[in-house]
């Protein structure tokens, strides 16, 4: 049976979907394509008439999962503004609800290490949306401080990614509390200080 171009379409979205979910629920190599069309109610011939191969899958729903968490800071921005939306990303980020959502959380947390055992064009597709992520980052750190730098985004992610890692990973709900709440203050800290800093030395000179 033919299956029409807008059918095709919305199981492709389906798939790349459901594939980001499991992949950051069990792992890239632990989720194989029975599990996938399982979840989605279509037979491997349909999966793999859409992509061709497992790595496809894995480097497109990759791609699509940062974008779609870029998104939602876009989002955020446009509600609260640039200049505030700092606090709430990281306030978002590093909050119990995203700890306890890997299935839909960030995928730089949930696959990162495995990512780099990955074929290049896995490895490729996430360095990409990485980089965008980043380069969405500085400007609204930019927004919250001028000074900030494309070094100080990536500080700040890879301290928000370290810290959801670890709140994960360990069994001691008191101490994931605080590994996520101490994080969120080191990352807001420092545009803090500096603000202080130059309103002191502004009146200082005043």
């Amino acid at each position: 049976m033919r299956v029409s171009k807008e059918k095709a379409a919305e199981n492709r979205q389906d798939i790349l979907k459901a594939a980001a979910r499991m992949f950051r629920e069990q792992g890239i190599s632990a989720t194989g394509i029975d599990s996938i069309t399982g979840s989605v109610g279509l037979t491997h011939g349909a999966v793999y008439s859409q992509f061709g191969s497992k790595e496809v899958i894995a480097a497109e729903a990759i791609r699509v999962a940062l974008a779609k968490s870029k998104h939602l800071w876009q989002r955020l921005a446009e509600r609260k503004g640039r200049k505030k939306v700092l606090p709430a990303i990281v306030a978002q980020y590093l909050s119990a609800e995203h700890r306890d959502s890997a299935g839909h959380g960030c995928v730089v947390a949930a696959l990162g290490s495995e990512i780099a055992r990955q074929p290049r064009s896995v490895r490729d597709a996430f360095t990409g949306e990485f980089k965008d992520t980043l380069e969405f980052l500085t400007g609204v750190m930019r927004e919250d401080d001028p000074s900030s730098s494309y070094e100080d985004a990536i500080a700040a992610f890879v301290s928000m990614a370290g810290a959801l890692i670890l709140a994960r990973a360990i069994n001691d709900e008191t101490l994931s509390q605080l590994i996520l709440k101490t994080t969120a203050k080191r990352v807001m800290g420092p545009s803090k200080l500096r603000r202080i800093n130059r309103r002191t030395r502004a009146k200082t000179a005043a």
